[in-house]
């Protein structure tokens, strides 16, 4: 994601809270396998043990880690009952829509291992999360008067609004710049000149390419020149408080109404996603009560 751009918005999916819970839940079990005097730290002359870590944890966190594996493996059960399978192209899909809602691979990656987590942990996240889905799918009904609602009282943020398309080369200071335009003014490819010159690493690579952005989310300076520019127009050095950029706009689009019949679908997802939080609560419940679960935590 460009330093200049807003954070995007994160995603609406409740699963992933479940990775957390798993994970650490896995943590705590495998704590036990340790000796109990293991020394995990030494502070100045005190010691503490893998056995008081354990204790720290189970404490903290382990009723909410104990349900949430309980739940995993209620939907795992259910989803073989059910002859539920989840192919790898649909974990594919799904994979992307998180990379797409991080604001790209870099930003995802970092996401995940800021939360000390791995593709294979959100992997298996997924299957839990589709299988939710494809097992609650005839549960859930989704009227038309319930999208017409669901869309007028969304409608601005199924609006467009005006968009600029734009890459830029960004250095440091306005002697680089203007010798970077001179070479664009001579027909140097400008892709080319933004992985050579361009100090912006979040983009680089792929030529300066900044995608579609409205109004907003470029500091001022930047916006203002390439929402007044043309398509395929190149512009000198604009200087902004991150250095001097050279703008290169390579399409627009207008601000436009939506319209009901373009967003059905989509509206339709979303309502369905909201529905099945809810769903999942009522049946998972149901489920508790078919299954003989015995928690024997803390009583040992």
């Amino acid at each position: 994601m460009s330093q200049h751009q807003q954070p995007k918005s994160s995603s609406k999916k409740f699963a992933i809270s479940v990775i957390v819970l798993i994970i650490l839940g896995a943590a705590v079990i495998f704590t036990t396998a340790f000796v109990k005097r293991d020394i995990v730290a030494n502070v100045g002359d005190a010691k503490i043990t893998k056995d008081e870590l354990y204790e720290q944890l189970v404490d903290n966190y382990g009723e909410q880690t104990l349900d949430g594996m309980i739940n995993d493996e209620i939907v795992k059960m259910e989803a073989k009952k059910e002859k539920v399978s989840i192919s790898d192209d649909e974990i594919n899909q799904e994979m992307d829509k998180y990379v797409e809602q991080s604001g790209g691979e870099e930003a995802f990656n970092s996401a995940l291992q800021q939360q000390g987590l791995t593709k294979k942990d959100l992997e298996k996240d997924i299957v839990s999360f589709l299988s939710i889905q494809k097992i609650l799918e005839p549960r859930i009904d989704i009227s038309d008067d319930e999208i017409k609602e669901y869309f007028e009282d969304n409608k601005a943020s199924f609006d467009q609004e005006e968009q600029v398309e734009a890459s830029h080369i960004l250095v440091d200071d306005e002697k680089t710049a203007k010798e970077v335009k001179q070479k664009i003014d001579d027909g140097e490819d400008f892709a080319e000149l933004a992985k050579e010159y361009s100090t912006d690493e979040s983009n680089a690579e792929s030529g300066g390419e900044l995608g579609f952005f409205g109004k907003g989310k470029m500091v001022k300076e930047f916006e203002d020149k390439a929402f007044s520019m043309k398509v395929d127009e190149i512009s000198d050095p604009v200087k902004t408080e991150h250095g001097y950029h050279i703008i290169k706009v390579t399409d627009k689009k207008d601000a436009k109404e939506a319209k009901l019949e373009d967003h059905k679908e989509e509206v339709k997802d979303a309502l369905f996603e909201q529905k099945l939080q809810t769903e999942y609560q009522t049946w998972l419940n149901e489920k508790k009560e078919d299954y003989k679960i015995k928690k024997s935590l803390g009583t040992n």
